[in-house]
Protein backbone atom coordinates (compact mmCIF):
# COMPACT_ATOMS: atom_id res chain seq x y z
CA UNK A 1 0.00 0.00 0.00
CA UNK A 2 1.33 3.65 -0.79
CA UNK A 3 0.66 7.24 0.04
CA UNK A 4 0.63 8.97 -3.25
CA UNK A 5 -0.54 12.19 -2.45
CA UNK A 6 -0.99 14.26 0.94
CA UNK A 7 -2.68 17.58 1.71
CA UNK A 8 -3.39 19.38 5.17
CA UNK A 9 -5.40 22.35 5.97
CA UNK A 10 -5.80 24.78 8.77
CA UNK A 11 -7.86 27.44 9.74
CA UNK A 12 -6.68 31.04 9.54
CA UNK A 13 -7.96 31.91 12.87
CA UNK A 14 -4.65 31.81 15.30
CA UNK A 15 -5.46 32.04 19.58
CA UNK A 16 -2.53 32.46 21.97
CA UNK A 17 -2.02 31.27 25.42
CA UNK A 18 -2.63 35.47 25.86
CA UNK A 19 -6.43 34.73 24.94
CA UNK A 20 -6.99 32.17 28.34
CA UNK A 21 -4.69 34.39 30.40
CA UNK A 22 -7.93 37.14 30.08
CA UNK A 23 -10.10 34.39 29.80
CA UNK A 24 -9.42 32.35 33.10
CA UNK A 25 -5.84 33.48 34.70
CA UNK A 26 -4.04 31.02 32.85
CA UNK A 27 -0.53 32.20 32.32
CA UNK A 28 1.86 32.06 29.39
CA UNK A 29 4.48 30.03 31.47
CA UNK A 30 1.66 27.64 32.99
CA UNK A 31 0.11 26.37 30.09
CA UNK A 32 3.65 26.01 28.34
CA UNK A 33 5.42 23.96 30.98
CA UNK A 34 2.26 21.41 30.71
CA UNK A 35 1.96 21.19 27.39
CA UNK A 36 4.45 23.18 25.29
CA UNK A 37 1.59 24.86 23.50
CA UNK A 38 1.45 28.49 22.43
CA UNK A 39 -1.11 28.81 19.89
CA UNK A 40 -3.60 27.12 18.14
CA UNK A 41 -5.97 27.18 15.20
CA UNK A 42 -9.82 27.77 15.51
CA UNK A 43 -12.31 27.02 13.04
CA UNK A 44 -14.16 29.90 11.76
CA UNK A 45 -18.04 30.59 12.29
CA UNK A 46 -18.49 29.10 9.58
CA UNK A 47 -16.65 25.89 9.28
CA UNK A 48 -17.26 22.75 10.76
CA UNK A 49 -15.98 19.25 10.97
CA UNK A 50 -16.65 18.30 7.05
CA UNK A 51 -15.67 21.78 5.61
CA UNK A 52 -12.43 21.26 7.37
CA UNK A 53 -11.91 17.54 5.55
CA UNK A 54 -13.49 19.08 1.88
CA UNK A 55 -11.17 22.16 2.22
CA UNK A 56 -8.18 19.42 2.84
CA UNK A 57 -9.68 17.15 0.20
CA UNK A 58 -9.69 20.13 -2.54
CA UNK A 59 -5.91 20.27 -2.04
CA UNK A 60 -5.70 17.30 -3.29
CA UNK A 61 -7.37 18.13 -7.10
CA UNK A 62 -4.14 19.97 -8.29
CA UNK A 63 -2.21 17.71 -10.06
CA UNK A 64 -3.49 14.20 -8.66
CA UNK A 65 -1.64 10.85 -8.62
CA UNK A 66 -4.48 9.56 -10.38
CA UNK A 67 -7.67 10.57 -11.43
CA UNK A 68 -10.06 11.20 -8.75
CA UNK A 69 -12.73 9.45 -10.35
CA UNK A 70 -10.62 6.29 -9.64
CA UNK A 71 -11.66 6.20 -5.94
CA UNK A 72 -13.08 3.47 -4.87
CA UNK A 73 -13.44 3.83 -1.31
CA UNK A 74 -13.55 5.98 1.48
CA UNK A 75 -12.94 6.11 4.73
CA UNK A 76 -12.61 9.15 7.11
CA UNK A 77 -11.79 9.45 10.71
CA UNK A 78 -13.00 11.85 13.25
CA UNK A 79 -14.63 12.43 16.86
CA UNK A 80 -15.81 15.66 16.64
CA UNK A 81 -18.21 15.32 14.01
CA UNK A 82 -20.39 17.88 12.67
CA UNK A 83 -23.06 15.61 11.65
CA UNK A 84 -22.93 11.67 12.95
CA UNK A 85 -25.43 10.75 10.14
CA UNK A 86 -23.94 12.30 6.63
CA UNK A 87 -20.72 11.75 8.12
CA UNK A 88 -17.35 13.15 7.09
CA UNK A 89 -16.94 10.36 4.56
CA UNK A 90 -20.13 11.07 3.24
CA UNK A 91 -19.58 14.80 2.67
CA UNK A 92 -16.57 13.50 0.70
CA UNK A 93 -18.49 11.26 -1.48
CA UNK A 94 -21.26 14.28 -1.95
CA UNK A 95 -18.15 16.43 -3.31
CA UNK A 96 -16.40 14.42 -5.56
CA UNK A 97 -19.58 12.71 -7.03
CA UNK A 98 -18.88 8.65 -6.53
CA UNK A 99 -21.42 6.85 -7.18
CA UNK A 100 -21.63 2.99 -5.69
CA UNK A 101 -18.56 2.80 -3.47
CA UNK A 102 -17.87 1.73 0.24
CA UNK A 103 -17.80 5.04 2.89
CA UNK A 104 -16.85 4.11 6.09
CA UNK A 105 -16.22 6.64 8.71
CA UNK A 106 -14.76 5.58 12.43
CA UNK A 107 -13.69 7.00 15.41
CA UNK A 108 -11.07 5.66 17.63
CA UNK A 109 -10.55 9.00 19.28
CA UNK A 110 -6.69 10.69 18.31
CA UNK A 111 -6.12 7.02 17.12
CA UNK A 112 -8.91 7.59 14.13
CA UNK A 113 -5.71 7.84 11.45
CA UNK A 114 -4.07 4.69 11.92
CA UNK A 115 -7.19 3.09 11.99
CA UNK A 116 -8.67 4.34 8.80
CA UNK A 117 -5.15 3.51 7.28
CA UNK A 118 -6.29 0.06 8.20
CA UNK A 119 -9.01 -0.17 6.95
CA UNK A 120 -7.76 0.64 3.47
CA UNK A 121 -5.09 -1.47 3.97
CA UNK A 122 -7.94 -4.46 4.68
CA UNK A 123 -9.82 -3.46 1.17
CA UNK A 124 -6.61 -3.28 -0.89
CA UNK A 125 -5.22 -7.11 0.68
CA UNK A 126 -8.92 -8.32 -0.25
CA UNK A 127 -8.64 -6.63 -3.67
CA UNK A 128 -11.92 -5.29 -2.68
CA UNK A 129 -10.73 -1.81 -3.70
CA UNK A 130 -7.41 -0.20 -5.45
CA UNK A 131 -7.66 3.76 -4.75
CA UNK A 132 -8.58 4.75 -1.81
CA UNK A 133 -9.12 8.51 -0.13
CA UNK A 134 -8.46 9.13 3.79
CA UNK A 135 -9.79 12.06 5.57
CA UNK A 136 -9.16 12.97 9.13
CA UNK A 137 -9.94 16.32 10.42
CA UNK A 138 -11.34 17.27 13.93
CA UNK A 139 -13.18 20.63 14.91
CA UNK A 140 -12.09 20.35 18.79
CA UNK A 141 -13.12 24.03 19.60
CA UNK A 142 -16.57 23.35 18.71
CA UNK A 143 -16.82 20.86 21.67
CA UNK A 144 -14.11 22.85 24.07
CA UNK A 145 -14.76 25.18 26.91
CA UNK A 146 -12.31 27.65 26.70
CA UNK A 147 -13.01 28.48 30.54
CA UNK A 148 -11.82 25.10 32.08
CA UNK A 149 -8.40 25.11 33.30
CA UNK A 150 -8.09 21.30 32.65
CA UNK A 151 -7.94 21.15 29.04
CA UNK A 152 -9.85 24.23 27.64
CA UNK A 153 -6.30 25.58 26.18
CA UNK A 154 -5.45 21.99 24.61
CA UNK A 155 -7.23 22.00 21.40
CA UNK A 156 -7.03 22.98 17.93
CA UNK A 157 -8.63 22.22 14.56
CA UNK A 158 -7.35 21.40 11.31
CA UNK A 159 -7.63 18.51 8.68
CA UNK A 160 -5.89 16.21 6.25
CA UNK A 161 -6.45 13.98 3.25
CA UNK A 162 -4.87 11.09 1.60
CA UNK A 163 -4.66 9.32 -1.55
CA UNK A 164 -3.37 5.70 -1.07
CA UNK A 165 -3.03 3.28 -3.90
CA UNK A 166 -2.71 -0.83 -3.19
CA UNK A 167 0.31 -0.66 -6.00
CA UNK A 168 2.82 1.92 -6.82
CA UNK A 169 2.81 4.09 -9.25
CA UNK A 170 5.36 5.39 -11.31
CA UNK A 171 5.79 9.30 -9.93
CA UNK A 172 8.40 10.61 -7.94
CA UNK A 173 6.58 10.18 -4.65
CA UNK A 174 5.78 6.87 -3.61
CA UNK A 175 5.34 6.02 0.39
CA UNK A 176 5.24 2.72 1.14
CA UNK A 177 3.22 1.95 4.06
CA UNK A 178 5.34 -1.21 5.40
CA UNK A 179 3.19 -2.17 8.26
CA UNK A 180 0.20 -0.77 10.66
CA UNK A 181 -0.65 -2.47 14.17
CA UNK A 182 -3.34 -1.02 16.31
CA UNK A 183 -5.12 -2.02 19.51
CA UNK A 184 -7.68 -1.06 22.02
CA UNK A 185 -6.55 -0.06 25.51
CA UNK A 186 -10.07 0.49 26.65
CA UNK A 187 -9.64 -2.58 30.05
CA UNK A 188 -6.64 -0.10 30.81
CA UNK A 189 -6.50 2.37 33.43
CA UNK A 190 -9.10 5.19 33.38
CA UNK A 191 -9.78 4.51 30.17
CA UNK A 192 -14.01 4.83 30.42
CA UNK A 193 -13.56 8.09 32.41
CA UNK A 194 -9.63 9.80 31.69
CA UNK A 195 -10.92 12.05 28.17
CA UNK A 196 -14.89 11.95 27.40
CA UNK A 197 -16.77 14.05 25.21
CA UNK A 198 -20.62 14.03 25.44
CA UNK A 199 -21.71 16.30 23.35
CA UNK A 200 -25.40 16.72 24.20
CA UNK A 201 -24.11 17.23 27.95
CA UNK A 202 -20.89 19.19 29.25
CA UNK A 203 -18.60 18.75 26.01
CA UNK A 204 -14.82 17.84 26.32
CA UNK A 205 -13.89 16.72 29.95
CA UNK A 206 -10.70 15.94 31.17
CA UNK A 207 -10.13 15.30 35.05
CA UNK A 208 -7.82 12.15 35.09
CA UNK A 209 -5.01 13.97 32.85
CA UNK A 210 -2.36 12.16 34.86
CA UNK A 211 -4.00 8.68 33.58
CA UNK A 212 -3.41 9.72 30.26
CA UNK A 213 -0.48 10.75 30.38
CA UNK A 214 0.86 7.57 32.06
CA UNK A 215 -0.61 5.26 29.70
CA UNK A 216 0.01 7.15 26.43
CA UNK A 217 3.56 7.24 27.01
CA UNK A 218 3.72 3.34 27.93
CA UNK A 219 1.31 2.03 25.49
CA UNK A 220 3.21 4.48 22.80
CA UNK A 221 6.58 3.30 23.24
CA UNK A 222 5.87 -0.18 23.53
CA UNK A 223 3.91 -0.30 20.19
CA UNK A 224 6.60 1.58 18.32
CA UNK A 225 8.66 -1.01 19.30
CA UNK A 226 6.07 -3.89 18.57
CA UNK A 227 5.94 -2.93 15.04
CA UNK A 228 9.93 -2.48 14.55
CA UNK A 229 10.27 -5.66 16.05
CA UNK A 230 7.43 -7.46 14.04
CA UNK A 231 9.25 -6.35 11.00
CA UNK A 232 12.82 -6.96 12.14
CA UNK A 233 13.84 -3.89 12.82
CA UNK A 234 15.49 -1.35 15.38
CA UNK A 235 15.50 1.74 16.52
CA UNK A 236 18.55 2.68 15.06
CA UNK A 237 16.42 2.09 11.51
CA UNK A 238 14.24 5.07 12.05
CA UNK A 239 15.12 8.45 10.24
CA UNK A 240 11.94 10.21 11.82
CA UNK A 241 8.98 9.49 14.56
CA UNK A 242 5.83 11.24 14.10
CA UNK A 243 3.63 10.49 17.53
CA UNK A 244 0.54 11.94 18.18
CA UNK A 245 0.25 15.45 18.72
CA UNK A 246 -1.39 15.84 22.65
CA UNK A 247 0.86 16.99 24.67
CA UNK A 248 4.73 18.37 23.67
CA UNK A 249 5.67 16.34 27.52
CA UNK A 250 4.27 12.98 25.96
CA UNK A 251 5.96 13.79 23.06
CA UNK A 252 9.52 14.02 24.36
CA UNK A 253 9.33 11.43 27.06
CA UNK A 254 8.43 8.78 24.53
CA UNK A 255 10.90 10.17 22.56
CA UNK A 256 13.85 10.01 25.07
CA UNK A 257 12.80 6.53 25.99
CA UNK A 258 13.15 5.26 22.45
CA UNK A 259 17.00 6.71 22.75
CA UNK A 260 15.68 8.97 19.74
CA UNK A 261 17.62 12.27 19.33
CA UNK A 262 14.79 15.91 19.46
CA UNK A 263 15.45 16.61 15.80
CA UNK A 264 14.01 12.80 14.91
CA UNK A 265 10.83 13.58 16.82
CA UNK A 266 8.30 15.55 14.38
CA UNK A 267 5.88 17.77 16.50
CA UNK A 268 3.59 20.67 15.78
CA UNK A 269 1.79 21.06 19.13
CA UNK A 270 3.69 24.14 20.16
CA UNK A 271 1.82 26.02 17.30
CA UNK A 272 -1.66 23.61 16.00
CA UNK A 273 -2.30 22.85 19.81
CA UNK A 274 -3.89 18.97 19.72
CA UNK A 275 -5.55 18.90 16.20
CA UNK A 276 -6.25 14.78 17.69
CA UNK A 277 -6.67 12.56 14.95
CA UNK A 278 -5.16 14.61 12.18
CA UNK A 279 -1.98 15.48 13.99
CA UNK A 280 0.63 12.76 12.90
CA UNK A 281 -0.76 13.65 9.48
CA UNK A 282 -0.41 17.24 9.35
CA UNK A 283 3.04 16.73 10.73
CA UNK A 284 3.97 14.44 7.66
CA UNK A 285 2.78 16.92 5.27
CA UNK A 286 4.74 19.27 7.22
CA UNK A 287 8.09 17.79 7.10
CA UNK A 288 7.72 15.99 3.67
CA UNK A 289 10.26 18.03 1.85
CA UNK A 290 12.51 17.14 4.92
CA UNK A 291 12.07 13.43 3.54
CA UNK A 292 14.69 11.77 1.79
CA UNK A 293 14.34 8.71 -0.19
CA UNK A 294 14.66 4.80 1.86
CA UNK A 295 13.79 7.09 5.27
CA UNK A 296 12.25 4.98 7.78
CA UNK A 297 9.21 6.46 9.59
CA UNK A 298 7.83 5.35 12.83
CA UNK A 299 4.00 7.14 13.70
CA UNK A 300 2.40 6.17 16.97
CA UNK A 301 -1.06 7.39 18.23
CA UNK A 302 -2.94 7.01 21.22
CA UNK A 303 -6.25 8.21 21.57
CA UNK A 304 -8.65 8.84 24.46
CA UNK A 305 -11.05 5.59 25.41
CA UNK A 306 -7.95 4.55 24.98
CA UNK A 307 -6.95 3.59 21.29
CA UNK A 308 -3.10 2.80 20.02
CA UNK A 309 -1.39 2.19 17.05
CA UNK A 310 2.01 2.23 14.65
CA UNK A 311 2.35 2.86 11.22
CA UNK A 312 5.84 2.05 9.48
CA UNK A 313 6.44 4.05 5.95
CA UNK A 314 9.23 3.87 3.65
CA UNK A 315 9.68 7.11 1.20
Amino acid sequence: MFIQKLKSYLPNHVINNKHFTELNGLSDEWILSRTGIRERRKASEGENTNSLGIEALKLLEADPPFPLSEIDLIVAGTYTPYDSIHTLAHAAQRYLNLKDIPVVSISTACASFVNAMEIVEGYFALQKARRALVIVADHNTRYSDERDKMSGHLWGDGASALLLSAEKIEQENNWEVLDIISRGGGHLGKADEGVVLRAVDEGFVMNNGRDVFINACQYMESITRDILAKNKLSISDIRFFVPHQANLRITQHVGKALGLEDKQVLSNIQYLGNTGCAGCSIALYEHQKTFQKNDLIAVTVFGGGYAYGALLLRI
